[in-house]
């Protein structure tokens, strides 16, 4: 049975730059997995962040066991023939951005190797709401019991690639950057999803970056000694690494670029943390953040943070700023709704009497 992939008809949203759609059923590219518990990442369009330690393997076999305990499905066991074979359909129950296609591929393969599964979309497509996107076949059992791991990274991943695709259009051209406000054991995930909805990714954790922020800077006796302390750390340790360094006031600004013009230094980065200011009437002053980039004039890239909305991000990435930050894109997500169905008919009689086909 084929999937109906037909998008006539559906409402485009303005903030949306809508990808290319897949005209036929296509089934996508096995991962190949390597030594140990190591994933190949080769095949995939849009490949998830680097990270030297993170084991996304052993992240899907945790939840896997956490949706298990010590016993196992035991309303499958009970209703489920274990011959039976079946075709489950995946159904966007909402407009947005699909994603988690790939992580979804690598949690059947963990259950159960010989499940077949197809999709009409990739990551980072527009799906419509009522869109039949994908179908898994194989032993019903073994659909049933990986379906709402695999819905749960999907529905979080494709949330945080909606939001970060409208906020990515909206601010350009700026770039879109998330931070580390991400859901604790799944940051390699959020900031895959936001790779997927078209934004970039910030520093993955502590150890990829230098950020100077507040409270180091408090510690080190101010700007200007947070600024020596990390140069003379990097050159006593042989590291070559990006350093970034907040300021909050143009003083700072102002302090950054005179170290900087006296002293070698390994600077590339200069966020300008709150200097967007809230209006009473919704709307944002943006002209300190405008004078601070001019101030620094390109020598540095710039980075705008704090009172970063949909309906304010666009203002500020005319500002003239090289990034934009929003802990929003991993912290507030909102999980699209998608559903995994075998009678796929009767979900969208349902659906439709709920409004959510």
């Amino acid at each position: 049975m084929a999937i109906s992939c037909s998008v006539q008809g559906f409402p485009l949203q303005t903030a949306f730059r809508t990808a290319a759609f897949a005209p036929a059923l296509r089934t996508v590219v096995k991962m190949s997995a390597t030594a140990g518990s190591r994933i190949s990442y080769e095949s995939l369009a849009i490949k998830p962040p680097e990270h030297p330690t993170y084991d996304l393997k052993g992240i899907i076999k945790l939840a896997l066991a956490e949706d298990a305990g010590d016993r196992g499905d035991v309303t499958c066991k009970a209703t489920i023939p274990s011959d039976m074979a079946v075709e489950a359909y995946f159904l966007a129950k909402e407009d947005g951005i699909i994603a988690g296609i790939a992580l979804a591929e690598m949690i059947f393969r963990e259950i159960d190797p010989s499940l077949k599964v197809e999709w009409c979309r990739n990551d980072g497509d527009f799906v419509h709401k009522g869109l039949q996107f994908g179908k898994v076949h194989g032993r019903a059992y073994n659909i049933v019991v990986a379906e709402r791991v695999v819905l749960n990274f999907m529905q979080r991943m494709s949330g945080i690639a909606t939001l970060t695709k409208a906020m990515a259009n909206a601010a350009y051209p700026a770039y879109m950057l998330e931070t580390r406000k991400t859901a604790p054991a799944l940051r390699l995930v959020d900031k895959w999803a936001v790779l997927i909805g078209g934004g970039r990714n910030h520093r993955m954790g502590l150890f990829d970056m230098v950020m100077i922020k507040d409270n180091h800077i408090s510690a080190a006796g101010g700007v200007t000694g947070a600024l020596k302390a990390v140069d003379l750390y990097l050159e006593q340790n042989s590291l070559q690494m990006e350093v970034e360094v907040e300021t909050r006031t143009l003083e700072e600004v102002e302090e950054v670029l005179h170290y900087s013009s006296q002293t070698k230094t390994s600077l590339t980065r200069i966020m300008l943390d709150n200097m967007v200011v809230p209006l009473p009437n919704g709307d944002v002053d943006i002209s300190m953040l405008k004078e601070a980039v001019q101030m620094i004039n390109g020598r540095y890239e710039t980075e705008a943070s704090g009172n970063v909305t949909l309906d304010t991000v666009h203002k500020i990435g005319q500002s003239g700023v090289t990034y934009i930050s929003s802990g929003s894109l991993t912290h507030s997500v909102k999980a699209l709704d998608i559903s995994l169905k075998i009678d796929t008919e009767l979900a969208l009689k349902v659906g439709k009497r709920t409004g959510r086909a």
